[in-house]
């Protein structure tokens, strides 16, 4: 899942910079940590600078916005009532969304019209998918996209969003996270539950509780991941984000953030800047520093 930026009330998105250093500017706004970026500095230290601090424009890709569509469909048919989450309720949800998606965010730039019979026709095929995994009229979840705001002991501040967060009437709590996309190969799997582990630990941190299970569900194909964390998990996952994160934080006050290489770089949209490739990158705009995660806001938890 790609991140979404925050809009609540008193809440600064902590990726939002300003990188324009004129006098009158205000200065770089400082960084928090994402499961996303957390992903985009292992991959390529470069990566996560051109996109995290000199915040240089991306494409859209019909995946991503897919997702997105996806995602919006699901999060509204959980506001319904338990009874109405029938799948034919569900399919209804999906042209609305479509249509929202063409109207308010520029969709016919990304999908041409000429395809929007069939984008509109894979958003069904994976919404419907969500029903072989699970009957969303058996059980009402806690909230759904909700974000979370929050630091380690040691200082490392951590944001995001969680899909959807399940609490059994025992207790349980369960936090799931959707994928549009191919499930990955048994040797990534440690990838994707990086994810999960990241969110874990904020949800610890803010309600006190450690999940009793991490859900990832591949609508693709209708499979699905599970871990079971536990406190040992959590404490070692809180380990490696800090030290990730002094790694950044070193990386951002010397201005070195090199290049590592992969079969990703065919991928990348920032290729021709990068030096492995003969490019050259943007003068850099100065680290914008770690975020101080007030006392206030240490626990922010928001959602339905």
């Amino acid at each position: 899942m790609s991140d979404r930026l925050s809009t609540l009330p008193g809440v600064t998105d902590p990726l939002e910079i300003d990188t324009r250093q004129a006098p009158d500017r205000p200065a770089p706004k400082p960084l928090a940590l994402s499961a996303s970026r957390a992903a985009d500095f292992r991959q390529c230290p470069l990566l996560y600078r051109l996109r995290t601090v000199d915040r240089l424009p991306e494409p859209k890709t019909r995946a991503q916005v897919l997702g997105n569509v996806v995602h919006a469909v699901l999060e509204e048919l959980y506001g319904l009532e338990q009874a109405e989450r029938a799948p034919q309720r569900a399919a209804e949800l999906v042209p609305v969304a479509v249509d929202r998606f063409y109207e308010l965010e520029s969709g016919a730039e990304i999908v041409p019209p000429g395809q929007r019979a069939d984008f509109q026709n894979e958003v069904a095929a994976l919404v419907a998918a969500l029903y072989g995994v699970e009957d969303p009229q058996r059980f009402s979840p806690r909230s759904c996209e909700q974000y979370l705001l929050t630091a380690t002991d040691a200082g490392t501040p951590l944001h995001g969003y969680l899909d959807r967060v399940d609490v059994a009437p025992t207790g349980e709590v369960r936090v799931v996270d959707y994928k549009t996309g191919k499930p990955p190969h048994p040797r990534f799997q440690h990838k994707a539950m990086f994810q999960m582990r990241f969110y874990a630990l904020m949800y610890q941190r803010i309600h006190g509780v450690v999940p009793a299970q991490l859900k990832l569900i591949y609508l693709k194909n209708g499979s699905w991941l599970t871990l079971t964390p536990d406190l040992q998990m959590m404490s070692s996952t809180e380990t490696e984000l800090d030290v990730l994160w002094s790694e950044i934080v070193a990386a951002g006050q010397s201005g070195e953030f090199h290049p590592r290489t992969s079969r990703l770089c065919d991928w990348c949209h920032h290729r021709s800047l990068c030096p492995a490739y003969g490019g050259t990158p943007p003068e850099y705009p100065g680290w914008p520093g770690s975020r101080e995660v007030p006392a206030g806001t240490r626990n922010l938890s928001t959602g339905q």
